[in-house]
């Protein structure tokens, strides 16, 4: 009998998980590893060619956390304007904690069962997808992503966050635990949260012309260019980056199928709607007064709602002679102050990205009050207007073509935006 129960004893033992069991709780996680424990330190990673911090917070799985960009920037001692180098190593928001063998929860001084088997899971999903090549329960390197003890309720929310009962712009799903916005498209939809800058802010993006009107038209390559199709990736990539830093986004012109694409030349189409599903007039004046009606019932709603900083952006492409170069082109609603200061932030942003390029031709966009029906006809706080380049013009066309080129007329545009 004895010997049964020491054989009982011994099994139950052994299968004790590396979570460990409830019990007498340990010593709180910050009182163990306060930053003095010499077994606890940052994991460290070098930055691939082309990833921002966004990308790279998505690869290691914690892009769903506003506290871990807060963390990243603070343990590197990074300001929050900083663009990561390719090739460069950085520290992580992932604590490297000696795992002491026995169990997830007696190494950090945890009680929770679940928080224990998260971290689990997240060494398990670093080792699946290459991020590392050890097991933490044989080399004792066990990775603790930052969130898990420090900000868990930070989790960015499955929707955009709104004010109120306000309506919640684009919607997102969550798919393996990342933020998914269908609109982008199956390369772009997966968005990570950057920041909470431009909480409580709303913005409504127009890309100019759609449905049965292509807009102006150029010719490069063989390849018919179309205003709006330009005009439409621009404007995607731009509520992309709106929604990453917690703003709320309404993307106003939509095509079914063409979420953000890379390629060179965008295929031309007719199948874009104005939000709602609703059918493009062909109409001139009855297209630009139904994005107007649909704007100001959000412009309304969201005022009720308690939101007071609403803003129009539209974007264009122009069309001039083939000859005529011309930079971007920002106008205002005659008479609104916040519009003129927000469209003359907008082309001093891109002077200085300019001046930072050292680009030999130099910039020379203008400001200027324009009459505009989607101006005029609006009733959101600020409103602006803009005018991305010639269609026709060769050099121009480089603005358009390029995917680099259309992303950093994005960039710019939102940093403006950012930092108003």
């Amino acid at each position: 009998m004895i010997h049964s129960r020491m054989i009982l004893c011994c099994l139950i033992f052994l299968t004790v998980s590396a979570i460990g069991q409830s019990g007498k709780t340990p010593a709180p996680y910050k009182n163990r590893f306060d930053g003095t424990d010499p077994v606890k330190t940052y994991l460290v990673v070098p930055v691939r060619s082309g990833e921002d911090l966004p990308d790279l917070l998505q690869r290691f799985g914690l892009a769903e956390y506003e506290c871990n960009v807060t963390q990243f920037f603070k343990i590197n001692n990074l300001k929050e304007d900083y663009r990561l180098k390719a090739g460069t190593s950085y520290k992580l928001p992932v604590e490297v904690v000696t795992y002491n063998g026995k169990s997830i929860r007696t190494t950090l001084g945890i009680k929770e069962w679940q928080v224990a088997k998260r971290i689990e899971e997240y060494n398990k999903f670093a080792l699946k997808e290459g991020l590392r090549s050890d097991n933490f329960m044989e080399t004792k390197r066990l990775w603790v992503p930052w969130h898990e003890l420090n900000c868990a309720e930070d989790k960015v929310p499955v929707a955009v966050a709104t004010v109120g009962k306000a309506p919640e712009g684009e919607k997102s799903t969550v798919v393996k635990g990342a933020r998914s916005y269908a609109i982008f498209g199956k390369k772009y939809a997966k968005t990570p949260f950057v920041s909470q800058k431009l909480k409580g802010k709303v913005y409504y993006i127009v890309s100019g012309h759609g449905g049965p009107d292509s807009g102006a038209q150029g010719k490069r390559a063989g390849h018919t260019l179309c205003e709006d199709e330009y005009a439409y990736d621009v404007s995607l990539r731009l509520v992309r980056l709106l929604v990453s830093n917690g703003a709320t986004a309404y993307m106003i012109v939509r095509d079914p199928n063409d979420g953000i694409r890379d390629e060179e030349f965008l295929a031309c189409d007719q199948d874009e709607t104005t939000w709602g599903d609703l059918v493009v007039p062909r109409d001139q004046k009855e297209r630009l007064q139904q994005r107007c009606d649909v704007i100001n019932d959000f412009t309304a709603k969201n005022a009720k709602a308690g939101v007071a900083n609403q803003t129009l952006i539209e974007i264009h492409v122009d069309s001039r002679s083939k000859d005529t170069k011309t930079d971007v082109f920002f106008y205002f609603r005659p008479g609104s102050e916040p519009s003129q200061k927000l469209a003359q932030h907008m082309r001093n942003t891109f002077v200085q990205k300019y001046l930072k390029k050292r680009s030999a031709r130099g910039y020379e966009g203008s400001v200027s009050a324009r009459n505009l029906y989607m101006l005029k006809e609006t009733t959101t706080p600020k409103a602006v207007f803009i005018e991305l380049g010639n269609i026709r013009n060769d050099w121009d066309q480089q603005r358009l073509v390029l995917k680099n080129n259309r992303q950093a007329v994005a960039n710019w545009l939102c940093e403006a935006l950012l930092t108003q």
